[in-house]
């Protein structure tokens, strides 16, 4: 068998054999897309550049090309009158042999006598060589001091003041009628002197036995009677200074 496999004939170089490729794949779509691409194809729509015509060397960039230019001047109506001066002309003329008999000085003199005398500004120096200033805008001058008004309660001050009292003695009556309703009765002056005298003297016993504590509170009885002895203080305060701030004072008819 190995003298079978051994041959002269396979010293010789073979061609190698290349298997046959299968025909390429040809899409049934790509007349379709084809037409397609061609119809709606449009200029940039390709990759690269479009295709348009270069510019011309000779129409390169000048000066000042691209400044907004005026439209031309039209050129006005030979028919169209020129607007009357106010100056003359260069070729006008004056009016010559005009003469006026009017006296000038006589009628100067004649106004002179007659006119009033102009008064002279009064003006008012700060020291002996001093400048000198305009008096009337100085405020020296005691104008408003002297006016007919002056020092006169002006008109709406005093019907304000009408308006505010009115106003003050329909409230206090109404409280009246509401105080007459609810059986209220109005503190004297004498009761509220009195009443005031009691709290302060209850305060000032509140105040002398929150003075006698001890230094160190060290237990709760202690602790609780200051505390006690504190707002005793603070609502003695509190009423002693509602009774101070309103005079007229209204109780319950027990």
């Amino acid at each position: 068998r190995m003298a079978a496999q051994e041959s002269v004939y396979n010293l010789l170089p073979r061609l190698e054999e290349k298997p046959a490729k299968p025909p390429r794949y040809i899409s049934t779509f790509s007349p379709s897309v084809k037409l397609e691409r061609e119809q709606n194809k449009a200029q940039c729509k390709t990759m690269g550049p479009a295709k348009v015509a270069v510019p011309s060397p000779k129409n390169f960039l000048k000066k000042h090309s691209k400044e907004p230019t005026l439209p031309a001047r039209e050129k006005e109506q030979e028919s169209k009158k020129l607007p009357a001066l106010s100056v003359p002309r260069r070729t006008d003329r004056p009016v010559m042999g005009i003469q006026s008999k009017k006296n000038f000085i006589k009628t100067n003199a004649v106004a002179a006598i007659t006119g009033l005398p102009k008064k002279p500004q009064r003006i008012y120096v700060d020291r002996r060589q001093g400048d000198k200033y305009l008096l009337e805008t100085s405020g020296l001058v005691p104008k408003y001091i002297k006016k007919k008004d002056y020092g006169i309660t002006p008109k709406y001050v005093t019907r304000r003041s009408e308006e505010m009292k009115k106003a003050q003695k329909e409230y206090e009556n109404n409280v009246l009628e509401y105080l007459k309703k609810k059986a209220m009765k109005q503190l004297s002056d004498e009761e509220r002197k009195c009443l005031l005298q009691g709290l302060k003297k209850n305060w000032e016993e509140v105040y002398h036995e929150f003075q006698c504590l001890s230094v160190e509170i060290d237990t709760i009885p202690k602790k609780l009677y200051k505390e006690k002895l504190e707002s005793q203080m603070k609502q003695l305060e509190h009423d002693i200074d509602v009774i101070e701030k309103h005079k007229v004072i209204y109780i319950a008819n027990e």
